[in-house]
């Protein structure tokens, strides 16, 4: 049954008193049993707040579990504002690229049935993608030209998004150009019909040559398609979601979660939060996104994300062998490919150093957001998982994904 939507009244008397609610299906813990401070984690909850005051923002979610135990879950603000419906801990998000570690997953745990090898060029499987040709800048007369690849892409490439494609709106180059004018990523469209798409586009660089964000990752989602003969939401349903217990995980929300959806927000022009679409995720998409599609919880969300912590394991299930969530979560760039603190693995950036970006953490977290301003991250040396949500897209304004991790880092006291 629908909960009905509550008065404004009532719900502005709620909104400046942050919500908790423990974490159902992981072991809670207070803050101090797990190294962390309650009166420096209250930093998180004012900064927060004052956003919602501020109207930056219109609500968010922030998870943050150490040593396997949930030890905070807030809320804060309204998850709709025209109705005046408080934001709650259980809130549905639309996770948009947080669904790329669970794809890449799916495909580690293929490659450990022996299903192929990382090296293997992707065309072996998906035979749309042998022959792709390379675009090379304009020549003198300002035509663009095309040349061919000197190598295929690999598994292995798509994992680590060296494969030479893009996406067609993170940048502007004449191959993106090229991408929307396609509609390679119409929600109308399916996985197959996407790869058969990109089969008649050049790639932006050589396989291999640099890393470039990509829907290199839906393109894995069509080989995990191919190689399981299942659709992916049913693999992630069978294999990942349900062995987990993340059963608000899934590609669209339907009507019995609908009232828990938080409402999608931009800025405008002057800075105010103007209500975005969020009836797109109410329904089942043709186009299931690997690179993209999931709404979630936090509360979920941190049980995958323990799994990887664990070394593949959560409850007795077993996913992935401990090495190859070794292997996944490792740099496997080298600097002539991206030149940064972040390396990255098999469908989760990894860190480096400490030194560059003036942001906390450890070396060797890994972990990837959103693009409404969701975000996670895995810090093995701490045994710290962070999750946050958030519906702002785009965000121009704080990162406050960011300020969130930072607030977290300020509260670990041993």
């Amino acid at each position: 049954m629908m909960r009905s939507a509550r008065p404004w009244v009532f719900a502005a008397l709620l909104v400046a008193v942050p919500t908790t609610v423990f974490c159902q299906g992981l072991p809670q813990a207070s803050p101090e049993q797990v190294g962390l401070s309650s009166e420096r984690l209250a930093r998180i909850g004012a900064i927060m707040q004052a956003h919602v005051d501020d109207g930056r923002i219109a609500g968010a979610v922030g998870l943050i579990a150490r040593r396997g135990k949930v030890a905070y879950l807030e809320s804060w603000g309204l998850r709709d504002m025209g109705h005046g419906a408080p934001m709650e801990t259980d809130a549905i998000f639309r996770i948009y690229s947080m669904t790329k570690p669970i794809t890449s997953v799916a495909v580690m745990m293929l490659f450990e049935e022996g299903r192929f090898f990382l090296s293997d060029p992707v065309g072996r499987y998906l035979p749309e993608l042998r022959g792709l040709e390379v675009a090379v800048p304009p020549d003198s007369a300002s035509r663009e030209r095309i040349t061919r690849r000197t190598r295929p892409i690999t598994i292995r490439d798509l994992l680590r998004h060296t494969s030479g494609l893009s996406y067609g709106f993170f940048s502007d180059t004449y191959v993106d150009s090229l991408y929307r004018e396609a509609g390679v990523l119409s929600r109308d469209s399916t996985l197959a019909q996407m790869v058969s798409t990109l089969a008649s586009l050049p790639l932006l660089y050589e396989p291999g040559a640099r890393w470039h964000y990509s829907v290199s990752t839906d393109v894995l989602a069509r080989l995990v398609e191919v190689v399981s003969g299942m659709p992916l939401d049913r693999f992630f349903e069978e294999r990942i979601l349900d062995p987990l217990g993340m059963h608000d995980t899934e590609f669209y929300v339907d009507q019995s979660r609908r009232d828990r959806l938080a409402r999608m927000y931009r800025h405008d022009r002057n800075g105010n939060l103007t209500p975005g679409d969020s009836t797109e995720f109410l329904r089942k998409p043709s186009f299931l996104s690997g690179g993209g599609g999931l709404t979630s919880t936090a509360s979920d969300y941190v049980r995958f994300a323990q799994m990887l912590l664990n070394g593949g394991e959560l409850d007795g299930v077993r996913l992935l062998g401990t090495k190859t969530v070794e292997l996944m979560t490792a740099n496997h760039l080298n600097d002539s490919q991206r030149s940064a603190s972040s390396g990255f693995g098999r469908g989760v950036s990894v860190r480096r150093e400490l030194g560059a970006g003036g942001m906390q953490g450890s070396v060797g977290e890994y972990g990837w957001g959103g693009l409404a301003g969701t975000t996670f991250w895995v810090d093995p040396e701490e045994e710290l998982i962070g999750v946050f949500m958030v519906h702002i897209n785009p965000n121009r304004d704080i990162d406050f994904r960011n300020q969130f991790k930072n607030l977290v880092y300020q509260a670990i006291t041993n």
